[in-house]
């Protein structure tokens, strides 16, 4: 590949990192696991870009990123699942953006909140899961994910509203919990 090319590959595809990492962090539930497929992915959307033609860049690349995380896990199927050591542990190093640092209190709550959103979506079927990062977190369209997912944007707008009732019903459970412990 010409250095052009590197470089329109950088400026269109790369851009989109963050997202893939977001949407491979999801569906891997591990860091070291998503970084390995966002580097996969990375590598089959570069010796595949001679050939992209799709004007969403981003869908495009979360494609990849979801096939090649199919691929792996009909390999692991066959193989048997890749453990690491610290996986055991819980994985605090999920970047969060906050938006308000006034207060340590505001802070401490926002930290607790991210957290236990972060865990009941990772809680979520695999289906409900990938449509809620995608929408909600990742901003795309229902056509971009139906792209993505390959299925009808009604099957993504059925999902979407199920995954959203399950958080809701989650959140509210959890917010309980909360309240009778103290």
């Amino acid at each position: 590949m010409e250095i052009k090319e590197v470089q329109r590959f950088q400026h269109i595809v790369l851009i989109h990192l963050d997202a893939a990492y977001n949407y491979a962090y999801y569906l891997t539930r591990h860091r070291h696991d998503a970084e390995d497929l966002v580097q996969e992915s990375c590598r089959r959307a570069f010796s595949a870009f001679d050939r992209f033609e799709h004007n969403n860049a981003k869908s495009w690349l979360l494609t990849i990123v979801r096939h090649t995380f199919l691929n792996q896990k009909i390999k692991e199927q066959k193989h048997g699942e890749v453990i690491y050591l610290d996986a055991m542990q819980a994985d605090m190093n999920t970047p969060e953006r906050l938006q308000n640092s006034d207060t340590p209190e505001y802070l401490l709550m926002q930290s607790h909140d991210a957290r236990q959103l972060h865990r009941i979506i990772a809680a979520l079927p695999e289906d409900y899961r990938e449509v809620i990062i995608l929408r909600e977190l990742e901003n795309m369209s229902y056509a971009d994910i139906a792209c993505i997912l390959d299925c009808a944007m009604g099957t993504v707008m059925s999902r979407l509203s199920r995954a959203r009732q399950q958080l809701r019903k989650c959140l509210k459970s959890e917010r309980r919990r909360e309240e009778g412990a103290q």
